[in-house]
Formats: C-alpha cells, structure tokens, sequence
C-alpha cells in the first residue's frame, strides 16, 4: 500500500477555536496590515524589513527574539515597518533534513503534523500578543495556510513553488503581501509571471470547494540570487540587477510593482555575515538611483540569537538548525543603521 494513513488532521476551524486570536489582536493585525499596504501603495515612505530565523524551531527563543524586534521597531517605527520571520515549514531542496515545525513540533522527537500544526499557530498567537507585531511565513503547503490566515501579515512564495500552479492561484485569493521569490534558475520572468498570476482573480479548487478570488494587488517579486549549471550561487542584488529587474517589472504594467531583496540564500552563498555588506550595498543603489528608491522597498534577513547554525540533533538556545543567522547583537546594528540609510 503506497500510503499509510497515520491520523487525521484537525481542520482550520477546529484549529482556530482551539487556540483563538483575541479580539484586540485582530484589531491590531488589521491596524499593521493597512500599514504594510500603504508602503506598497506608495502611501507611506517606510522601509519594510522582514527578519528572522531561517527556521523557528523553539517557541520560547522565538518569542524572546521577537520581543528584542518589538523593542527596536518602536525606537525606528517612523522609518521602518519590522516583520517578523517565523517560517515554520521549510521546503528541502533533496526532501530530507528538518522540515519545520509544522512538520516536527519538537525537533529532537519523531515528526507529528496534527501536534505541530497546533504548535505553530500557539507560537505565532504568543509571539504576536507579547511583541505587537504580527509576523511572515512561508506558504509551502497552499491548504495550510488556513491554519494562521487570521495571523500572517506577509507571506512568502520560495523559489521552488513560485512555479506552481496552486501556489499562485492561492496568493491571488489572499489579503495580505505575498512576495514571489524568483526560481532557483534566476529567471526573473518566471516570477513576474508568478505575480501577475497572484494580481489575477481565478476560479479553482481549494481545500474541498470551488472558490473565486478578486486577485491580489500587493503580490510582488523577491530577488534571493540563483544557482548556475555548475551549482555556483549566483546574485542577483548587484546595482545592475536591481536595475533590469526594475526595468522588466515596470514593462509588465503590474499594480504596485515592489522588489524585495533577500540577503542570504543564493545572494549571499548562505555566508550569513554577508547579509551585512549586501544589505548595505542595496541601501546605496537606492540612494543613488531615484527609481531603485521608489521599487526596492524591502529586506528580507536570516537572523536569530545566536549567529551561525547548528545540527539539528543539537539543542542551543537560539541557534539555526537550518541556514546560518546573524547573531542579534549585528541584527540589532544592522536595524538601526537600515533606518539610518533608507
């Protein structure tokens, strides 16, 4: 038998009333939600940074790192909008290793999804209601995304789904921004493509139902670097990139047209201090060029307690078991001197 049926899963709503978004978080989700919007409108001028481990495998460093986050996005809130990254469902490029909490609620135990899906949406319910800001993940599973619909504030599509046909039509239905990583090949046109998908409305399919969307006006591209035929890394944030990229997008005629570039992953070949030089580099080409100014409106940055990455048998405090992270003492520099340079 191909498959073996272990449990069935909880439903979204099941979820929700299990573990309930207080009301005055709901206000407050709607009150940034409008707020992120507005930078991609061009409403308001603030520079937007989505931050935070690679993977969030530990609820309690998770919350205390955001907690730190919520401390300097009040001291830089009239230059920078700070979300926090709390991915808990991580895509892997062989399909082995660590696959998020989600997956594996404790990483040092067998994976259980019904325990973990719980797990997430406890994790991302505390860290909002200790830190007052409403967080990112990533939507490697389309249907899941039911589970924290009611909590997100941003959403990223990776370089492996942004091809996807579900992952696309999924984002067209979804009222928040859902940035579209460019594929592993570096073809910006193929996440172009991905975006317009998202700004389109569509019938289709979607956990059980027929739905129809109104598409998504804030759906975007991220550039996160490519890998070439030889399996060298190969960026895409240099001043020149920024600029074809800026000059493909804006000949599609898409709504809102925003780049977001991301410091690790491929830009970085996962050296992670690297995060700084290029974040830093970004900040210049927007000084310099007036268009750059208007189009690059975000960061994305791997961060956590503790710098570097350990195995994931391994149990430190506040350490990558996936990509390597800034430490927070550089993230916390590099908040404040992106509120400087922006």
């Amino acid at each position: 038998m191909p498959f073996k049926e272990i449990r069935k899963l909880p439903t979204p709503a099941e979820i929700k009333e299990a573990v309930p978004v207080p009301a005055h978080l709901l206000a407050k989700k709607a009150e940034r939600d409008g707020e992120i919007k507005a930078v991609f409108e061009r409403k308001d001028s603030r520079f937007i940074v989505v931050v935070g481990p690679c993977s969030a495998h530990n609820e309690d460093a998770v919350c205390e790192y955001v907690g730190r986050l919520a401390d300097v996005q009040a001291k830089v809130r009239d230059r920078l909008i700070i979300i926090p990254r709390i991915y808990t469902n991580k895509p892997r490029t062989t399909g082995q290793g660590y696959k998020g909490m989600a997956h594996q609620p404790d990483h040092l135990k067998e994976p259980n999804i019904a325990e973990g899906i719980a797990a997430i949406r406890r994790m991302h319910v505390r860290a909002f209601t200790q830190s007052g800001l409403c967080s990112a993940d990533e939507m490697l599973y389309p249907n899941n995304h039911r589970y924290l619909d009611d909590l997100l504030c941003y959403v990223a599509v990776g370089a492996r789904s942004v091809e996807n046909q579900q992952h696309r039509l999924t984002a067209s239905g979804l009222d928040i921004p859902v940035g579209m990583k460019n594929p592993t090949s570096g073809d910006i046109g193929v996440a172009l493509n991905s975006v317009l998908a998202a700004q389109t409305e569509h019938v289709f399919v979607y956990n059980g139902y027929e739905v129809q969307t109104s598409g998504n006006p804030h759906a975007h591209l991220i550039l996160r670097g490519a890998v070439d035929s030889h399996g060298e890394a190969r960026p895409n944030y240099h001043h020149e990139d920024l600029i074809r990229a800026a000059e493909v997008y804006l000949k599609r005629n898409l709504l809102n047209p925003t780049v977001f570039v991301d410091t690790n992953h491929d830009n970085s070949g996962k050296r992670f201090r690297e995060q700084i030089r290029i974040t830093r580099e970004v900040l210049r080409s927007r000084g310099y060029d007036s268009q750059l100014a208007q189009i690059v409106r975000g960061l994305m940055i791997e961060s956590y307690l503790e710098e570097g990455a350990q195995k994931a048998n391994e149990d430190t405090y506040g350490k990558s078991i996936t990509d390597p992270c800034l430490g927070w003492e550089d993230t916390e520099k590099l908040l404040f001197e992106i509120a400087e340079g922006c």
